[in-house]
């Protein structure tokens, strides 16, 4: 996702996209260890993402403040 989308969102989008990511990053790293996930760059792609909306998070609060 690209950090142009995120910034469109309001905060409780944000809150909402954060947590959809970790539960998807969780999914991901189960699969990891149970040699079901083929194409492992997507775990370093979802921790990316979970870090750009985060941050994205945090500018928006700091801005409200």
């Amino acid at each position: 996702m690209k950090a142009s989308e995120l910034r469109t969102k309001d905060v409780a989008a944000l809150k909402k996209e954060v947590t959809d990511l970790l539960k998807a990053h969780f999914g991901l790293r189960m699969q990891k260890a149970t040699q079901q996930l083929t194409n492992t760059s997507v775990l370093g792609k979802t921790r990316r993402d979970i870090a750009r909306a985060k941050t994205i998070l945090a500018e928006k609060k700091g801005a409200a403040k």
